[in-house]
């Protein structure tokens, strides 16, 4: 099962809004980090989300062992969101070609971040990531959802699903 995703929303996970990675472990634990980056395809297909195993070590210790993933892309000016799901994710080290993804995620976050008052050096800070730390975490978006605040948040985005 693949979410369709409008070109809307396409269009925000790819304008390089806040993202947060979440799993859970075999007991329902949870685990949660921000992503240092993230790609989506142009027809929304296939997200890949880049993290620091330095600092998301649980994260990726649940994905790898089968456990589902989401992510939640904000714009901060805005607070328009969208939560995507998937049942599985594939993890690979990082690779020299991800680079330019990573350099255009971070502009586009210090503009975004700038928006709402914090400069460029503070959102290089957050997302720094020595090529030798970093992950890509690939998936397939099976289900999504509308959390921006306010009436249609937890709407299911799928034609013909309720919230």
């Amino acid at each position: 099962m693949t979410a369709h995703l409008s070109p809307e929303h396409i269009a925000l996970i790819d304008s390089g809004v806040s993202a947060i990675v979440a799993s859970r472990d075999a007991r329902l634990r949870p685990s949660v980090m921000r992503a240092v980056g993230t790609h989506i395809s142009a027809d929304g297909a296939q997200i890949t989300v880049y993290l620091r195993p330095s600092q998301a070590r649980a994260l990726l210790d649940d994905l790898a062992a089968g456990g589902p993933i989401a992510v939640v892309f904000s714009d901060p000016p805005s607070n328009r969101t969208v939560q995507v799901k998937a049942g599985r994710a594939s993890i690979r080290p990082a690779r020299p070609d991800d680079q330019p993804v990573l350099r255009r995620y971070l502009a586009a976050m210090q503009h975004c971040v700038g928006q709402v008052g914090y400069g460029p050096d503070y959102v290089a800070a957050i997302l720094s990531a020595p090529p030798h730390d970093l992950v890509a975490v690939r998936f397939g978006p099976e289900t999504a959802f509308d959390q921006t605040p306010g009436p249609r948040a937890g709407r299911s985005l799928q034609p013909g699903h309720a919230p």
